[in-house]
């Protein structure tokens, strides 16, 4: 079936799309030797709908969106591979009447509905769906349809004994495949679930008896499942042979990596393991590949977004990141990279590890055994013509020396240091070893971060504080007059914890000209600190109390993470 491309384009651009969005389509095409239409479906300023609505005029095929997942038959793809129905970008919804009604991103997806007539042996009626739209319907359908580790665990029974073609065996899409061997089919479910739920961190740590699952979600950990001891060391060493670790060595710690798609999205876990009394102890950290990093969502207030986009524009200077581990801290840097990222200026980051690739960006991992430090990279650094440096973190003088250097010689260094607040990263810095009048002239700012469990909102309800809640944050009853103050509760969506997601809370300090000469002059943190605020700092617990009045989190999450201001 022919489109014709001025009608295609003329359609789209008729439903708002972009001059600038329908010319990179145009580039793609001459690029890759596209058609058009293949090309706007691969532009991400094209709008799915948009695009979806163009396909449908085209072709006279009708248009389906804003599809429930739950109708969603899970028996029509329970024999179809994954891959094969993501390749074919056709996705069978509902049967109705006598025909299987199935969803398209695109025409070209046409010549596989006589496969699949012939593989369900019913009448087929095709629909276009929104190519996002379907991506996402494919997702879940399979995610309903893989069964949960606790399920999978049902299947093996105590007294089988594992081969090493179970262990051994490859594997590309966690979701993929339910013929598999049942060992390699639990630890996929261990790492899909994981994801699903949104999980930072999963921990396998063996117990005489047991071996017990856990997921880091939103910072707190939740006990998942308790696999028999006698499945720890096929469970252990399926997970090493993924990692590309020696299943032979169990008596060290070792570190390594797995990468795997899921529903089509590249996930990369690195791995820990470490010997412990009863076998060997295995943290996964999750990343996933591909994450949109965008500086305007990671929950910024207004104030200090604008202020902390004219602190990344500098021409030299340092922005320095701080906060404790796990604190969004590689985020925030990355989404300030990403933000600034353009062809004109040369980007290089040393990282330990590298956590998200940025494309356009050249990214160095350290490596200690031949001596590929922070610093011995920052000092190579300096030779690669650069415009920004990220550096991962400042650790020692040696590292903080070279950062200091390099911004005196015309760089922008953005990087992460170990404080509690904005004001202690310049007595750090002297701590280290750098003269106070380098701190005072080479720092350009400071932000220090935490992160703050969501509130719910399907199940937040409404809460009135009491005066000594109110005491324990500093604040007043009419500081919360007119406002409505929320608690957790629990419901289906967020697995009972009342909460879902995280965001930031925020202390930006700018390195102002009354605050050089407090360093300067070796004053300590907390003077630093109380002189930020009389100049209009916001400091971190202020930021929290201000995301409790807007309803987005609790004020036990604010005293939660920002205990420590309660000490002067």
């Amino acid at each position: 079936m022919a489109i014709r491309r001025t009608g295609f384009e003329a359609s789209l651009a008729s439903q708002g799309v972009r001059p600038d969005a329908l010319e990179q389509a145009r580039a793609l095409a001459a690029k890759q030797g596209l058609s058009y239409r293949q090309a706007a479906l691969a532009t991400a300023g094209v709008d799915s709908l948009a695009a979806a609505r163009a396909i449908s005029e085209m072709s006279g095929l009708p248009l389906m969106h804003g599809l429930d997942t739950k109708t969603i038959d899970e028996t029509l793809v329970a024999t179809l591979p994954l891959n094969m129905v993501r390749d074919w970008g056709a996705l069978p919804l509902y049967v109705s009447g006598d025909e299987v009604v199935v969803g398209i991103r695109d025409v070209t997806a046409l010549k596989a509905l006589d496969t699949l007539r012939m593989h369900l042996k019913r009448s087929i009626r095709p629909v276009v769906v929104p190519g996002r739209e379907l991506d996402d319907l494919i997702n879940d359908a399979y995610d309903r349809a893989a069964k949960s580790a606790t399920d999978i665990l049902q299947t093996l029974d105590e007294e089988e004994r594992l081969g090493d073609d179970e262990i051994f065996a490859e594997d590309a899409e966690l979701l993929d495949d339910p013929t598999q061997a049942p060992i390699i089919r639990f630890v996929n479910a261990l790492l899909s679930q994981a994801i699903k739920e949104q999980a930072s961190d999963i921990h396998i740590e063996p117990f005489e008896k047991t071996l017990g699952v856990r997921y880091r979600i939103d910072g707190v950990l939740h006990d998942r499942t308790s696999p028999p001891a006698h499945l720890r060391n096929p469970i252990v060493s399926r997970i090493k042979i993924m990692a590309g670790l020696n299943i032979a060595e169990k008596r060290l710690p070792q570190d390594g990596r797995i990468r795997r798609k899921m529903g089509g999205r590249e996930i990369d876990l690195r791995v820990s393991t470490v010997p412990v009394r009863h076998g060997e102890r295995v943290v996964m950290r999750i990343l996933e590949k591909g994450k949109v990093l965008d500086l305007n969502k990671i929950g910024m207030g207004e104030k200090t977004l604008s202020l902390f986009k004219k602190l990344i524009q500098l021409p030299h200077g340092i922005l320095l990141v701080s906060g404790p581990t796990g604190s969004g801290k590689s985020t925030t840097l990355y989404s300030a990279i990403s933000e600034i990222n353009d062809p004109d200026i040369n980007i290089l980051t040393i990282e330990d590890p590298v956590e998200y690739e940025v494309a356009g960006i050249g990214q160095v991992q350290v490596n200690h055994k031949i001596n590929l430090t922070f610093a011995s990279a920052l000092r190579a650094f300096l030779r690669q013509d650069p415009d920004v440096i990220l550096v991962g973190e400042i650790r020692d003088q040696e590292t903080a020396e070279n950062a200091v250097q390099a911004s005196l010689t015309g760089h922008m260094v953005f990087s992460t240091i170990h404080t509690n607040d904005a004001a202690g990263s310049f007595a750090r810095l002297t701590d280290m070893g750098v003269e106070p009048f380098l701190v005072a002239s080479s720092l350009a700012g400071v932000l220090a971060q935490r992160l703050v469990r969501r509130l719910c909102p399907h199940c937040k309800k409404p809460y009135e504080p009491t005066d000594a809640d109110l005491d324990d944050l500093g604040l007043k009853r009419s500081d919360v007059e007119g406002h409505t103050i929320y608690e957790a509760n629990g419901c289906e969506v967020c697995n009972h914890v009342g909460y879902k997601g995280r965001m930031g809370i925020y202390e930006l300090l700018p390195a102002w000209e009354e605050i050089k000469q407090m360093v300067i002059a070796n004053e300590d943190a907390g003077k630093i600190k109380r002189k930020a605020v009389e100049m209009g700092m916001i400091t971190l617990r202020d930021d929290g109390f201000a995301k409790v009045l807007a309803g987005h989190t609790t004020l036990d999450e604010v005293m939660r993470v920002t205990q420590v201001e309660t000490v002067d």
